[in-house]
């Protein structure tokens, strides 16, 4: 893996944001990534968002199954319909990865990867599918992944159920997937909450990418 090519890409900061709407912390994102310049400092943002089913650009209206009073919100992530809700960790990747000299595939692979290696910490073998983006423990998926990059900046990044309903998931073909069946922590006997995992994901992200310098705030973004 290449490592970040000047000082300025080897700190990564980390936003603890806790419970906040989806449309809120998008906004966030896209205001980040357009006012971000070449020395701006890379983030990690951990949030958890109320109910809300998110669809990607390529999204096709079949792959909802049933209609209920769960919002859906047009997002301009790659990928298919997903869910997010409490009890889910939400990481966002907001990443100049031009300055870290690797591609869209290489950052997905980064990402799942990390997964893989922190649910090895807690006895679980899972593992990534080349033409399905995600991680998946015994075929079920644990964690979802979907990007935008514009101008090498990224956004968007990978959900993780830990703890939460996961029956909104049974009116939607998970991203894209008829059929798909999804777990969870929880369901794995792994007793923890979301935040939990943020520690070991951040190690991961650190060895994997090249970063030296670890910041971490956990006050509320303005917008």
């Amino acid at each position: 893996m290449n490592t970040p090519s000047n000082t300025h890409s080897k700190t990564l900061h980390i936003h603890l944001l806790g419970l906040q709407e989806y449309e809120t912390t998008w906004q966030l994102m896209k205001d980040f990534c357009n006012d971000r310049t070449d020395t701006t400092t890379d983030e990690i943002w951990f949030v958890e968002h109320p109910a809300v089913y998110t669809q990607g650009i390529s999204g096709k209206p079949e792959h909802i199954l049933n209609t209920n009073n769960i919002p859906i919100v047009q997002s301009d992530r790659g990928g298919q319909i997903t869910y997010h809700g409490p009890g889910q960790l939400i990481m966002y990747v907001l990443l100049d990865i031009k300055r870290l000299g690797i591609g869209v595939r290489a950052l997905v692979d980064v990402l799942e990867l990390s997964t893989i290696n922190v649910l090895k910490q807690y006895g679980l073998i899972a593992n990534a599918k080349k033409d399905a983006p995600g991680v998946y423990i015994d075929e079920k998926k644990i964690a979802s992944l979907g990007l935008r990059v514009r101008k090498g900046k990224s956004y968007h990044g990978l959900s993780l159920n830990i703890d939460m309903d996961l029956s909104p998931f049974s009116d939607i073909n998970p991203c894209g997937y008829a059929g798909l069946e999804v777990t969870q922590l929880t369901d794995l006997n792994v007793r923890c909450r979301p935040l939990d995992l943020a520690p070991p994901l951040i190690d991961e992200l650190k060895n994997q990418l090249g970063y030296n310098e670890i910041t971490v705030t956990s006050e509320l973004l303005e917008t």
